[in-house]
């Protein structure tokens, strides 16, 4: 990964896990700002108001923060290692959030953890792992006779078409991995003859293939 990636989670999730009676039911979401994370973690309390705990771990990037609570567990049983699994699979931008309902017998410190931390990684691998990327988003401008360079061109240099439009000219736009975008503009540029430029219309993150 270059400097401009992060992972994060894909989608919201939620599986449940049973040891020895205790119920877990692990919650992941990509979130992008800690009120964010906040506002989940009072959501799945509120649809659990009856259960035993209701622990939570997460992690953003800007500005880069984490936090997690034990919610009544014994410290460092249950909080910390759901953030940890956050950790180590590098993710930010994501909250977990795992609800307990306590069945009758006593896990013991090495239980919580496994159990916790297994329910965390259970909600993390449904969510899925995604990486962003910064990209460009450019906009081509040519004749129909360059059209096809051009729409080779483009996945050449990694970029994925968000829309074409067919007038008098062809105009594509498509984003394409920050990084890449010197290296497209001097493919451009020499295809061209000079004749064709590209306009940057944005940047933002999006989701690529992990």
């Amino acid at each position: 990964m270059t400097m401009n990636d992060y992972l994060t989670l894909q989608q919201n999730s939620a599986e449940e896990y049973v040891v020895n009676r205790s119920r877990f039911i692990g919650y992941a979401r990509p979130v992008s700002t800690a009120q964010e994370a906040a506002d989940f973690v009072n959501e799945i309390r509120a649809r659990h108001r009856d259960a035993t705990h209701n622990v939570f771990a997460y992690a953003v990037r800007s500005p880069e923060y984490s936090r997690y609570s034990d919610d009544g567990e014994p410290q460092g049983t249950a909080g910390m290692p759901v953030l940890d699994v956050i950790k180590k699979n590098n993710l930010t931008d994501c909250c977990v959030v795992v609800t307990r309902y306590f069945g009758g017998i006593l896990l013991g410190a090495g239980g919580l953890v496994r159990a916790y931390s297994h329910s965390a990684s259970l909600a993390v691998q449904a969510a899925r792992i995604v990486k962003m990327s910064l990209c460009a988003v450019l906009r081509v401008a040519c004749d129909y006779g360059f059209y096809g360079r051009l729409s080779t061109l483009v996945p050449e240099c990694g970029g994925t078409v968000e829309s074409a439009d067919f007038g008098a000219e062809v105009t594509l736009t498509f984003r394409l991995p920050a990084e890449k975008e010197d290296h497209f503009r001097k493919q451009l540029t020499e295809l061209s003859f000079g004749k064709v430029t590209a306009e940057k219309t944005a940047e933002r993150y999006d989701s690529v293939v992990f």
